[in-house]
């Protein structure tokens, strides 16, 4: 397991943006019974999402959060010297969406830019690379961008996963400073789980055909996908989040040299509402320390977690503030982080 400890690098501010278009869970009812998609959208406890109408990407919205943080905190955009995209629905295969975000927002031609293609644990793995580079260089600040589209990746046919992803983007901006102090990571990955959460074509191993176009049934259930949607076995999932996860949040306060007791707010990823409830009741932390997005945003995957802090923690971040991180998903991949923030800037919400 890969530990990582950072000094005097942190986030000084984040905005998020989602999409206006608002989709009811208990009003989703073209492909089901809707005493079925009552009995599923009180299991999973996602009540609202947000879906980007046709044309709008992940990248339109991590843009808007950007421009929004960016006048906000009056930044200097030659000032930016890194930008790093997040993200698993990109704009195009080639070329990297960063690279499109770097002139779409106005930066310097001498701005690093490139994208990372994870799931879930993708905001904190993006956050340990960021600060990496921030850590061992005289770079001034970077831009962390975040979004997914996933509303476009799963079948409206399938119950398993048709009432729980939503869309959304953010934008975090991370600087030196000496009052940041220590952030420690962990890092982790488990690739023979692939089959947990996939999308089996589209890419380069199973291209696109006339055949993973076509809409099949997948089960007794008569749960409806292409080759082309994405898919999770959540029993696997969740068996998976109970095994790792308390113990890397167990390891990685070790490696701290920290107690539970000493953080101000727990943010996990949004994956449902039973996972969360579990980790919570697991650590046995209080209600109020583990804000959630998941009934009013459902899953945005990696956007989740700097999303429920721009939601959930406005005007709670002021002075010095320890946060622990922890995201967990496609891959598989998990990460945790113990972060400080010092008057952190939180935007309000953008709608686009």
């Amino acid at each position: 397991m890969a530990q990582l400890s950072f000094s005097d690098v942190g986030i000084s501010g984040i905005a998020a943006a989602v999409p206006k278009n608002t989709i009811k869970n208990y009003e989703y009812t073209e492909h089901f019974p809707e005493e079925d998609v009552k009995a599923v959208v009180d299991k999973i406890g996602i009540f609202e999402r947000r879906f980007a109408e046709q044309g709008v990407c992940s990248s339109d919205l991590c843009f808007a959060a950007a421009e929004k943080l960016i006048v906000d905190m009056s930044i200097n955009r030659d000032e930016i010297d890194l930008l790093v995209f997040v993200s698993q629905t990109p704009d195009y295969r080639m070329p990297a969406t960063s690279i499109i975000l770097q002139h779409r927002l106005g930066l310097s031609h001498n701005t690093i830019a490139f994208d990372l293609n994870l799931g879930c644990s993708g905001f904190i793995y993006g956050m340990s690379i960021v600060y990496s580079m921030m850590e061992r260089s005289n770079l001034r600040k970077a831009l962390l961008l975040d979004g997914e589209t996933r509303s476009r990746i799963y079948s409206p046919k399938d119950r398993k996963t048709a009432f729980i992803f939503g869309d959304a983007g953010v934008a975090a901006l991370i600087e030196r400073n000496d009052h940041f102090g220590k952030s420690y990571f962990s890092m982790n990955s488990d690739g023979s789980k692939e089959d947990l959460i996939k999308m089996n074509a589209g890419g380069y191993r199973n291209p696109t055909t006339v055949e993973t176009l076509q809409e099949k049934v997948v089960d007794e259930y008569g749960n409806i996908r292409s080759e082309e949607h994405g898919y999770m076995n959540g029993g696997d999932v969740f068996n998976f989040v109970i095994r790792e996860i308390p113990a890397d949040i167990k390891k990685i306060f070790a490696y701290a040299e920290k107690q539970t007791s000493e953080i101000d707010f727990f943010v996990f990823h949004q994956a449902n509402d039973f996972i969360n409830s579990y980790l919570a009741k697991k650590l046995k932390l209080e209600k109020e320390k583990v804000p959630a997005t998941i009934a009013k945003f459902g899953n945005t995957s990696s956007v989740s977690i700097p999303l429920t802090i721009v939601s959930e923690l406005q005007g709670r971040l002021n002075d010095n503030k320890q946060l622990f991180l922890s995201g967990f998903g496609v891959g598989m991949t998990w990460a945790s982080a113990i972060i400080n923030t010092k008057d952190c800037y939180l935007s309000e919400l953008v709608e686009i």
